[in-house]
């Protein structure tokens, strides 16, 4: 199937799709700001610009969309139809990148949670895997 928007208007829509400040990561900000915690938002001197970063702890959480990250859950499994191998392509270097950026944090010496767009859903269970997490 074509795409039935022009080119310019194709790059609009995905200038219109945002990095920083989604809905998920602003729960989630507010979730762990609830429990009481400060953090620092995506410092670039880290691997993979963490959304939420706790020096003092050195703990960094991320908020990932499970469509772009690739989550095993039915909103990250969709491929779009049109352009099927270079989506694919895009996932696979998501999905490698994301490992890549977790190990440098592991062996850095940093401890690493990663907060799906699915799981927000149950609140209490994140607020609760967060209180764990940050050690309430």
């Amino acid at each position: 199937m074509a795409d039935t928007l022009t080119p310019t208007q194709r790059r609009y829509c995905m200038s219109r799709i945002r990095n920083r400040d989604t809905e998920p990561e602003l729960i989630v900000r507010r979730l762990v700001h609830s429990l009481g915690y400060r953090y620092r938002l995506c410092p670039p001197s880290l691997p993979g610009r963490p959304d939420l970063v706790f020096s003092g702890k050195k703990k960094v959480i991320f908020v990932h969309g499970c469509f772009w990250h690739r989550h095993r859950c039915r909103l990250g499994s969709p491929v779009p139809r049109t352009r099927a191998p270079y989506w694919q392509s895009k996932f696979e270097r998501n999905t490698r990148r994301d490992a890549k950026n977790r190990r440098l944090l592991l062996r850095a010496g940093w401890h690493v949670m990663t907060v799906w767009q699915c799981q927000l859903k149950d609140l209490d269970a994140v607020t609760a895997k967060l209180a764990r997490f940050l050690g309430i």
